[in-house]
């Protein structure tokens, strides 16, 4: 089945402990369509300006992303410099320029509309709302969002919510959102606003899924060295679409391994800076580390 994968693409200057990168690929829809790829051909639907180097493009081309509703205006490329702090939990923004992106209006080509998976990624819900209007027939929307437009733009991001079927959302934005302490609570009261499904995630500790079947943990996979973690949620996110929409279900035991294989793959994201290590991990790798968190939480 099909799936589309909304959200930014950008260059990137990131800043770590283990040097500087200067004009990176980045952006939440690259990290998630080329992991979504590992599973299914995404169609990816953003803009760049025509600054873009065409080496991306061919890039997400080779690796069976659909680029056709990537559009490539006059103008900069969305930017975004960061250094993170030692502990990778912080990280100072130093620049960001939205060039193109500040005026996006996303039209879907009619060729796409009957995408049966869609991927809205973090970007304004106003936005969210303009492609699900012209999405009428999804069968599976899932959002990802973030503590700024819970706090400026509720309105339309309450609207958003009542339409997604899985909502993604950090442990922070959980309580935020819900009025909650307890994340169960949390998950469950944001279900009754709307989403059947909801994954809390937790960073370096993993994630939790919470539905009408059941809950499920799933731990981070321990890398040892990481480099730069900016996309690690994006991947996660695409990786789990990816999945479903393979499978063609969004059942229970679809969900869990969908997240199993979001974490194994933001585990490669992590690894490298930009999208080197998610290109360059192979299945069976990728096999062996799913292997490996299914025997970390077996007793």
């Amino acid at each position: 089945m099909s799936l589309l994968i909304v959200g930014s693409v950008a260059l990137d200057d990131i800043e770590t402990t283990h040097g500087k990168a200067e004009r990176i690929l980045g952006g939440a829809a690259s990290f998630a369509s080329i992991a979504a790829a590992h599973f299914t051909p995404p169609q990816l639907l953003g803009i760049v300006g025509d600054d873009f180097p065409l080496e991306h493009i061919e890039l997400f081309k080779a690796r069976g992303v659909d680029t056709q509703a990537l559009e490539i205006k006059p103008g900069k490329t969305f930017y975004w410099a960061g250094r993170y702090h030692a502990d990778f939990m912080h990280r100072d923004t130093l620049l960001t320029e939205l060039g193109v992106f500040e005026n996006w209006s996303p039209t879907i080509p009619e060729a796409l509309r009957g995408a049966s998976y869609i991927l809205l990624g973090n970007i304004h819900p106003e936005l969210q709302l303009h492609v699900l209007e012209q999405m009428p027939s999804a069968r599976f929307v899932a959002c990802d969002t973030m503590n700024l437009w819970i706090k400026t733009a509720r309105r339309a991001l309450n609207q958003v919510i009542e339409r997604t079927d899985l909502l993604l959302i950090n442990d922070e934005e959980a309580r935020m959102l819900s009025g909650e302490v307890a994340l169960p609570l949390a998950a469950r009261a944001i279900q009754a606003q709307g989403p059947r499904v909801v994954i809390i995630k937790r960073g370096e500790h993993g994630a939790s899924v919470h539905t009408p079947d059941g809950v499920f943990y799933v731990p981070a996979y321990p890398v040892e060295a990481i480099v730069d973690p900016t996309g690690a949620g994006d991947t996660f996110a695409g990786a789990l679409m990816g999945y479903l929409a393979s499978r063609d279900s969004v059942e229970f035991s679809d969900l869990c391994q969908g997240v199993v294989q979001g974490a194994v793959l933001a585990s490669f994201a992590v690894e490298t800076f930009s999208l080197e290590g998610l290109v360059a991990a192979q299945p069976k790798e990728v096999e062996q580390r799913a292997q490996m968190l299914a025997r970390m939480v077996r007793w």
